[in-house]
């Protein structure tokens, strides 16, 4: 059994898909990233960057893992699916995965937090972020007018990381206008029952803050 630590966010949704796509069973355990629930002792524990999303693995030892790109690589190891045997793929699919974690989030991250978040609005700043966003659009699409996915033929990690990001193009304010090869990838992955439950979770409950605490302790110390 592993413990997903998430929240609704893109990163938090890769692990979710993921372990969805790999049918790996696992409990969620909603992190109120708004009462920062992320910065209590016993998440750091997990996470000592105290951010979303982390995982225990119950059956290897309560094994835990931060950092969305390294737990995509570990639940592929661990399930035998959506990376490659081949060498010479493997690289492929890390280098895609990759661009993603060194390129689209973090641009799209950044777009989000001067378009969206911040009261002072910096002109600069915001096309700064949105156009290179869109570059990193841009050369997806190259990649997807030859391949059916990201990483070439066969859907993996690389698309798993990449979608939930993409997919949110309209709140960083990023126009995928001409980019057909990306919007064919996006309805795809899109489609994929593993893709739309991911983004179901966590669900949204109400509890009290105590609840929720108690709620983390406790499964901190299973």
């Amino acid at each position: 059994m592993i413990d997903l630590y998430s929240s609704n966010t893109p990163n938090g949704y890769k692990i979710s898909i993921a372990l969805e796509e790999m049918q790996l069973d696992y409990n969620v355990i909603a992190v109120k990233l708004d009462s920062g629930e992320q910065k209590l002792p016993e998440f750091l524990q997990i996470n000592p960057n105290g951010r979303i999303p982390a995982i225990v693995d119950r059956d290897n030892d309560d094994f835990k893992i931060f950092e969305s790109g390294a737990i995509l690589l570990y639940l592929a190891e661990k399930s035998g699916k959506f990376y490659s045997g081949d060498a010479k793929q493997r690289s492929v699919i890390m280098q895609w995965l990759m661009f993603q974690m060194g390129g689209v989030g973090p641009m799209m991250g950044q777009a989000n937090v001067f378009h969206r978040y911040m009261e002072e609005k910096i002109p600069t700043a915001i096309s700064r972020y949105q156009n290179e966003s869109r570059r990193l659009f841009e050369v997806l699409d190259q990649q997807l007018s030859k391949n059916a996915y990201i990483a070439g033929p066969d859907y993996s990690i690389a698309d798993i990381a990449t979608w939930p990001w993409v997919r949110r193009y309209q709140w960083s304010g990023v126009s995928i206008l001409g980019l057909e090869h990306l919007q064919r990838w996006m309805e795809v992955v899109g489609s994929r029952p593993a893709c739309i439950k991911g983004i179901t979770i966590p669900e949204q409950k109400i509890q009290t803050d105590a609840e929720r605490i108690k709620e983390i302790q406790n499964m901190v110390s299973h």
